[in-house]
This record gives C-alpha cells, structure tokens and sequence, in this order.
C-alpha cells in the first residue's frame, strides 16, 4: 500500500507540473457527468493511474487538437480522450485542457467514469467501451472500434462498434453509439455477452473473441448472448 501511495503521490506532482494550476482560476464548464457506479479508493492504483493519464492528455492533446489514449493494465487500466474544437489555436487549446483535468479532478474526484465539456473542448475518462468508441469517431476508422481489457487472470472483455458509412456527420455516428451502448442496461442486464443493433449501428461485447482475427482456440458458443434490434 506504501508503494502505490508514493505512486499516487509522485503522478499528483507530475499533474500538477503538467498543468500548472496550483494559484490559477478555471474556466466554469458547460457540463459535466460522473459516474458514481464507478467510485474508486483515493489511495488505490487505479486512482494513481488517472492522475498519470491526466497528465499525458495535457501534454499531448494540443498537438493536433485530440487524443485517445490509455494508461495501466488489467482491471486497473483506464482509458481517456481529449479533444478541441476546430476553431481554436493551440494556445487556447491547451488551456481548456487544463482546466478540463483540473476540474474532471476536483468535480469527480473518485469516479473512473467522468466526462466534462467546455466551449472548445471536452475531456472524458472511462472504459473499454469509451475507448472504442472514440476509436469509431476518427475519419480514418470509417466508423469501427473494437478493443479488448482483462477482468482478471482468467477473463477477458471483447466489444466492437460499427457505424454504417453512409452517416453523413461523425457527430451521427458518436450519438447512435452513445444510445446503443447506453442501452445495454436494458436489455442485456446479466448475460454475459449482449448485442444491440440500430439502422445506422450496432454494438457487441463477450467474454470470447468474436472480431477478426479471432482465435482459433476459443470454443465459446452464443449460448449466453442476448440481441436487442431496435428500430429507429
């Protein structure tokens, strides 16, 4: 436990650097979202490695604006986006960024599933689906993510995401995706493996590999999948 905490506490310095904010006022957000499902040990490694992702999406987000990146492993890992408006210069796109980790931080503080949006920029925390999503949103994914994180030793999440290419917007395809994922509390409730299919996109997630290139040693069946079609 000693170690982790000099960890947390090493990655609060290094965010603090990064951002340098330690006097500075921040911008009011336009909204915010925190996921009180996924509350978090302050002192705990999942904890330590949000303050490390924070700090490398500060540092990075204003090279070209955006950036999807994680940091951990297994059940620890999380995963972040940041992302300007198009509008902005890079100066002002670095403040946004900071001041979207330094509130994300302070408004919630023990939640690995956080969003915050601000005029020119938003900032989000969260899973393996959050992660594959944002993949689905960049032009030169043409609508698919798909992506896999360890539950423990001997379990493994697999999910992907597709929108059709017909969409004319990107914005289109992160909504479907917003409402297709967002629906698997109502209808895969305990199956382990869950299928929600729109017109204009479809999300999955199992615990064998079912995307390409699958694994020739998996003999999972769809016995314990449940699809959802939702017309709309």
């Amino acid at each position: 436990m000693s170690a982790v905490r000099s960890i947390n506490l090493n990655y609060k310095i290094l965010l603090l650097l990064a951002l340098c904010i330690c006097n500075a006022e921040s911008e009011e957000p336009s909204g915010q979202s925190c996921n009180t499902d996924t509350n978090i040990g302050s002192g705990s490694q999942i904890s330590a490695n949000i303050y490390r992702l924070l700090a490398e999406l500060v540092s990075k987000a204003t090279s070209n604006g955006f950036i999807a990146t994680s940091y951990g492993k297994n059940q620890d890992q999380v995963f972040g986006l940041g992302q300007c408006t198009g509008d902005v210069s890079r100066t002002d796109c670095s403040s946004c960024i900071q001041d979207a980790a330094k509130q994300i931080h302070q408004r919630c503080p023990n939640q690995a599933n956080a969003r915050i949006w601000y005029d020119h920029c938003f900032l989000q925390l969260g899973t393996l689906m959050d992660q594959i999503r944002a993949q689905a949103v960049e032009t030169k994914n043409e609508g698919l993510g798909k992506g896999e994180t360890k539950l423990s030793s001997f379990v493994t999440l697999y999910a992907l995401v597709q929108c059709t290419r017909d969409l004319s917007q990107i914005d289109y395809c992160a909504q479907c995706l917003v409402i297709a994922v967002g629906n698997f509390e109502k209808f895969c409730e305990d199956w382990i493996g869950c299928r929600v299919l729109y017109s204009s996109c479809y999300a999955r997630y199992e615990l064998y590999p079912f995307f390409f290139p699958l694994d020739s040693t998996s003999n999972h069946t769809m016995a314990d999948t449940v699809m959802a079609i939702v017309y709309s």
